[in-house]
């Protein structure tokens, strides 16, 4: 009997040793049927002198090493574990469509990829893109032949010491250090192949009008022809409620009433099932897609921000993203959602996604269970004022604002945190292009431009503040009618730079970084970084928690939400709520009903 379980044992360990890392379809808010992962084992090498080229990697049948994608070298999960600075990988891989995926266009999609990065099929040249945090696509029809084997070959770059990349929290030196951490190079999200018809939909954009009770959606096509039409329909559990059926025209809006809308909300999340169909001019389905769309509205009034026309007081804590065992790549599905039902457990309503550009399988959750989302670049390890660094950050910041604003969950774009102003002006117009640029991609949400430091150009205001004495928190925030400003550059000491804005009191203000708090009882042995002494035991750690909490939630006449530091340990950084393995490290109840501390003028 002891043999017969050691077997089972040993077999299901090598059936879940091959299962597909992160199997689930990448893009669940735009999925087609026809697909295929490539998720697994590649071979792979370090290219440490950036030499790959010369010797012809590009051609490459396959490397001596091997790596699982789609986890970044430095990660465990990956199996390599390399953690110093790395200049080149390349990978590699066979690829083999399909024979039924005949006559269609053949696209080859990353989720992420950090941070240039170059694809090959035979040798042959497909395609180079610049951005670590954004997907992007290629058509390689012309490469591939139906039912044959391809060498893909994929060259991955990265120099997050030259400043002109954006790199989030990755540390710029050799090790880990205070709040900066493991670098993540090459592919570290989802890879996949599909097939698309030649006029199938490349993208929509999906605008919801509580007010007016309505859906519109504006089509991109990869190409039109003569009598294509486009087919929306709209279900709730399976019941079609809208259908609008129009001619396949691009970017051109199709209206869809949408009569006695459920709204969506953290407190009810719905969401109604959205069928794109392309048709040809014979009836026949020449493209497919399966979707989702949350009815709900995010606007300003006053110092208020709404949600669905009510004022809703955001409880957002700070959320890096970070993985023990995967860095930036989350091991599983179940761990995104996990991330969520912890979060809303310890009491929050939403995060502010920090310095890290999360996949979409996050936002999918978010929109699933109710969650709160700001979504923010990883705009650190950049130099503002150089022109590279500003080109790289435009283009990659364009495409992640149009990859992600149909989620419902995400209400506040910020593509900035902690920048200040420069002597000389340099960042005073990028910040304002990089407003200007989000706001016309997406209308329908506020723009946190600078979350901390610079107040300049932005729909609201927001504020960092890690005083740990309660008491001295709530005079700070506000002295009379004087908003805390934190110490920085003035118009005296840089005469040159944008004018500052000083808050007037006819804008939201948010505290958008607070805490941080250490625990001494936590964290034994020392070594750990986090704001301020550390709270010698557990119960100092509630009482400090709660003054500061009480602190924001007693000005709810003027701060309408705040955004707790952090989430969970991130490696030395050990303040979160929970610990960088996701243990409870607290008794969440008791955290809960701190963070849930009742704001007066909110009915949540």
């Amino acid at each position: 009997m002891k043999s017969k379980l050691m077997f089972l044992a040993a077999l299901f360990m090598t059936v879940a040793s091959f299962a597909q890392p992160r199997a689930e379809y990448p893009r669940p808010q735009f999925e087609r049927e026809n697909w295929k992962n490539l998720n697994g084992e590649w071979s792979f090498t370090l290219d440490l002198s950036n030499s790959g080229r010369a010797r012809n990697f590009y051609v490459s049948k396959g490397f001596e090493g091997k790596i699982t994608v789609p986890f970044a070298p430095e990660s465990k999960l990956s199996g390599v574990g390399y953690t110093d600075f790395i200049n080149s990988v390349w990978y590699q891989r066979t690829i083999q469509v399909p024979q039924e995926w005949a006559g269609k266009q053949i696209k080859l999609n990353f989720g992420a990829v950090y941070y240039e990065s170059e694809v090959y099929i035979d040798g042959a040249f497909v395609g180079r893109h610049y951005g670590g945090s954004d997907s992007f696509s290629y058509d390689i029809t012309k490469y591939v032949a139906d039912g044959k084997e391809h060498s893909l070959v994929v060259h991955a770059e990265s120099d997050i010491r030259s400043g002109e990349q954006p790199g989030g929290k990755q540390s710029t030196r050799y090790e880990s250090y205070g709040c900066f951490y493991t670098r993540t190079t090459g592919i570290w999200q989802t890879v996949w192949m599909e097939a698309v018809d030649a006029c199938g939909l490349e993208r929509v954009q999906v605008l919801t009008d509580i007010d007016q009770s309505q859906l519109t959606v504006i089509p991109t096509f990869y190409g039109l022809k003569n009598g294509n039409r486009l087919q929306v329909t709209v279900s709730d559990g399976g019941k079609v409620v809208a259908k609008a059926d129009v001619v396949a025209a691009q970017s051109m809006p199709v209206v869809i009433p949408i009569k006695k809308a459920k709204l969506w909300s953290p407190e009810s999340p719905f969401l109604y099932d959205v069928v794109y169909e392309v048709k040809a001019a014979d009836g026949s389905t020449l493209d497919k897609v399966d979707a989702y769309v949350g009815m709900r509205k995010i606007h300003i009034d006053g110092t208020k921000i709404y949600l669905n026309n009510k004022p809703y007081y955001q409880r957002l804590v700070l959320d890096q993203g970070f993985y023990p065992d995967g860095v930036w790549t989350a091991p599983s599905d179940e761990a995104l959602r996990h991330d969520i039902e912890m979060s809303k457990e310890a009491g929050f309503n939403g995060a502010r996604l920090h310095q890290k550009v999360f996949e979409e399988r996050f936002h999918y959750w978010a929109d699933k269970l109710g969650y709160l989302i700001w979504g923010e670049m990883a705009s650190w390890d950049k130099t503002s004022s150089k022109v590279e660094a500003a080109r790289n950050f435009l283009g990659e910041w364009t495409n992640i604002v149009v990859r992600d604003r149909n989620h419902p969950a995400i209400v506040t774009w910020t593509p900035f945190n902690e920048e200040w102003a420069t002597p000389n002006n340099e960042a005073g117009r990028f910040y304002n292009d990089v407003y200007n640029i989000t706001r016309q991609l997406d209308p329908s949400r506020p723009v946190n431009t600078i979350s901390g430091g610079l107040y300049a150009i932005s729909d609201f205001c927001t504020t960092h503040s890690y005083q740990q004495d309660g008491e001295k928190l709530h005079k700070q925030l506000f002295d009379g009618e004087k908003f805390y400003q934190p110490q920085g550059p003035t118009e005296k000491s840089a005469p040159r730079a944008m004018k500052f804005l000083y808050y007037d009191g006819k804008v939201p203000y948010v505290i958008d970084e607070f805490g941080g708090i250490k625990c001494a009882e936590t964290t034994p042995g020392g070594g750990s970084w986090g704001y301020g002494n550390a709270a010698p035991t557990r119960e100092d750690f509630y009482k400090r928690l709660e003054s500061q909490v009480k602190a924001i939630t007693d000005h709810s006449d003027k701060i309408c939400g705040f955004c707790y530091t952090q989430l969970t340990d991130v490696e030395q950084e050990q303040n979160g709520v929970y610990y960088f393995n996701r243990d409870k490290k607290f008794d969440m109840a008791r955290i809960k009903a701190i963070f849930q501390m009742k704001a007066e003028g909110y009915e949540q």
